[in-house]
């Protein structure tokens, strides 16, 4: 490349732009890596300006040449109208927590029977950083889109403003990077940096922020990348999803290698880190790292233990919302002392009452908490929790406030036991509290509007149909106004002539902009997949995992609903196989049996259905495998594999995993003492397979 950085820029053709733009793009993002990564920068400030005036004014004269990894990317951009979905074509999953030794050591000890080890592997431990999730993605070198975690399936397009962060490379340096690499890690401010940038809000009248998180989520999210470029943010990169060759072949066999990988490709991760053996070495670690907590220049929240070889990452894989192979182990939850001023009871969409302390507001862990969950009514019996109390509280793993405990020292001398109410306060219905139960429920179903709001609020909530700008509040207004009852309603509001809607129009805060903004978010999830739809409806015990569960097995509402209608019946075939899918008990069973078989929620199924197109379940493509679609029971000891570790391969496999033996049933993999279900098998001239022979079948040998 011939050197043009002497030459006047109105003397550059346009091949000579173009040569210089490249070298600039390169000389500047050394530069930024030195600086931001190393703390060593070789240039003065005087002389960086001068390279970034230099490649701007380039970009002015020649804008056809904008490059996609310019620097100028990294000052500000155009604007955005709001920020588009990105699909993770790999889950970005949560983590699950651990907050004592002995969470971890009974994940060490799951990893060790998934795995069928005596003990457990090597354990990368590392700082958890409290920042915000964020995956980036770049292809041939170059960063081509950036996404927030979002819901784990589904996060938003941040690309420009991610191209701020002065240490996320543009392009990846090094050497050995594949064609197309997802880099997941964590933006996050530092302490100083968050301090600084208070005192300029303060001083200019801006928003103040409570902690650094908040700090960095705010900024990252900006519309406008020209804030976020005047915000400290920074990256680490800790972790992969989507990538173009098999990961040994790119990352290395470990972790402790793929860490080292990222540095090469001009990515800062997150120190220090350790290398551990035992159960004692990762809490020695633990210890270390709290010791040493106050003196890092970024928040933390906790440790992070994953399994190091990337081959056993690979066959414990995921659970439904977390890794099997990585823990998050928290720290101790920060406590604050305050007045509980007043207990309220709040009614949820089942029906349940939940006391609720309303607090003196009180600084918890650098956020201001006035409400704390008190559980139900023996955990307020248990702690005698009693209005006018001082209560100690803290947030749960950093998060959701709770009272720890009572100072009755301190108790007012008219101080008297809470009665728990009886009654529905939203309803006046009876609330009730049945066997075996430790919550009190309001029987007024629908004819309540506590549990008519909560269930519309679970219906538009991120995790299910997600509709933005439909929030508690909205939905409790559109609700009062009587233009949304039951969930097809929502689907109608725009209906018609959008100028129409009085009660909207005349509403503070809404105008025409506001009212077609939140008319095109619902007209874009008039499409929706099955096991979100199904998650939506609110049926009791249908978390997220279990309503993936019924989609994978069911495959579409219409089977779903016929087979559900069938299985109000016991004895019936169609209440088997409900009963059969694995994971699925009596408790839900019932419970979607009994949702079904009432005719009011029918009709809200039917009134959905001529509303929105619910999209068929469809398994992730598996071309070459044998199983795909076929359903497989496991039973007896088998010996190649835990079999945990056998039911999770074959769904990566495409099968779906049964507890029990069905005419549906394709094949009985029966290890010693297979018993009743080898009887059955064979009954009902089921496949019986081997663990040797399953092997061979799937083309998998034993590790």
């Amino acid at each position: 490349m011939q050197d043009f950085s002497q030459v006047p820029i109105e003397d550059l053709d346009a091949d000579q732009a173009a040569e210089e733009l490249a070298r600039l793009a390169g000389v500047i993002a050394h530069h930024d890596a030195l600086y931001y990564q190393n703390d060593a920068p070789e240039i003065s400030d005087g002389d960086y300006d001068a390279l970034r005036r230099r490649n701007e004014a380039i970009e002015q004269a020649f804008p056809d040449l904008v490059r996609a990894d310019s620097p100028s990317h990294r000052v500000g951009a155009a604007p955005a109208g709001g920020f588009a979905k990105v699909a993770h074509r790999v889950p970005m999953l949560s983590l699950g927590n651990a907050f004592d030794g002995d969470d971890v050591a009974e994940f060490l000890a799951r990893i060790g029977r998934f795995l069928g080890l005596e003990t457990a592997p090597a354990v990368l431990a590392e700082p958890k950083i409290d920042g915000l999730s964020c995956a980036i993605h770049y292809h041939g070198g170059e960063l081509v889109q950036a996404a927030t975690r979002g819901d784990g399936a589904v996060g938003e397009d941040i690309t420009a403003n991610v191209r701020t962060i002065a240490d996320v490379p543009n392009r990846l340096t090094g050497e050995g990077w594949p064609e197309h690499l997802e880099v997941r890690g964590e933006v996050y401010m530092r302490r100083a940096d968050f301090q600084a940038l208070n005192e300029r809000q303060e001083a200019s009248g801006g928003k103040v922020f409570a902690n650094p998180r908040n700090a960095a989520a705010g900024s990252l999210r900006q519309l406008d990348p020209s804030i976020t470029a005047q915000r400290p943010l920074h990256f680490f990169g800790y972790a992969w999803g989507e990538i173009s060759v098999p990961q040994q072949d790119a990352l290395g066999s470990t972790l402790m290698d793929a860490r080292q990988c990222l540095v090469s490709w001009g990515f800062s991760i997150n120190e220090p880190a350790r290398l551990c053996h035992s159960l004692d070495e990762l809490m020695a670690y633990y210890d270390h790292i709290q010791s040493e907590r106050p003196d890092l220049p970024f928040d933390i929240d906790g440790v992070v233990y994953k399994v190091d070889s990337i081959e056993l990452i690979e066959r414990l894989g995921f659970v439904s919302r977390a890794p099997r192979w990585a823990i998050a182990h928290k720290f101790p939850a920060e406590q604050a002392e305050t007045i509980l001023e007043a207990i309220t009871i709040q009614v949820g969409r089942t029906g349940s009452l939940t006391p609720v302390a309303n607090l003196q507001p009180v600084t918890v862990g650098g956020v201001v908490v006035s409400r704390a969950t008190l559980h139900n009514e023996d955990e307020i019996a248990r702690k005698d929790i009693r209005e006018g109390d001082h209560v100690v509280i803290q947030r749960a793993g950093d998060v959701i406030p709770q009272v720890v405990s009572v100072r009755t020292d301190l108790r007012p001398e008219n101080s008297v036991p809470y009665a728990f109410p009886d009654r529905c306060p939203e309803c006046g219905s009876h609330a009730v509290r049945e066997d075996g139960e430790v919550v009190r429920r309001c029987t007024g179903g629908l004819i309540c509007p506590a549990q008519a709001v909560e269930r519309l609020k679970h219906f538009v909530s991120r995790n299910a149909m997600d509709i933005d700008g439909l929030g508690d509040k909205q939905v409790k207004f559109f609700f009062e106004e009587g233009l949304i009852k039951k969930p097809g309603d929502i689907f109608r509001l725009a209906g018609g002539d959008k100028d129409s809607l009085t009660p909207l129009r005349n509403r503070p805060g809404w105008g025409k902009l506001s009212a077609e903004n939140l008319f095109a978010a619902i007209e874009a999830r008039r499409q929706v997949p099955l096991d979100r739809f199904i998650y939506a409806l609110g049926i009791r015990h249908i978390g997220r995992e279990n309503a993936r569960l019924l989609a994978k097995n069911y495959g579409s509402l219409e089977a779903m609903t016929a087979a559900l209608s069938r299985a109000a019946d016991p004895e019936s075939e169609a209440y088997s196989d409900l009963m059969a899918i694995d994971g699925i008990g009596p408790a839900v069973a019932d419970s979607l049996v009994a949702f079904f078989a009432e005719a009011h929620n029918r009709e809200v199924l039917a009134d959905l259905s001529a509303q929105i197109q619910i999209e068929p379940f469809e398994a992730p493509a598996q071309e070459d495998s044998p199983v795909a679609g076929k359903t497989v029971v496991f039973t007896g000891k088998l010996e190649a594999l835990s079999r945990d570790e056998a039911k999770a391969q074959a769904e990566s496999l495409g099968a779906k995993v049964a507890g029990s033996v069905s005419k549906k049933t394709d094949f009985l993999v029966a290890g010693p003492g297979a018993g009743s279900k080898a009887t059955k098998a064979a009954d009902l001239g089921v496949t019986v397979l081997d663990e040797a022979a399953w092997l061979e079948m799937i083309g998998k040998t034993p590790t």
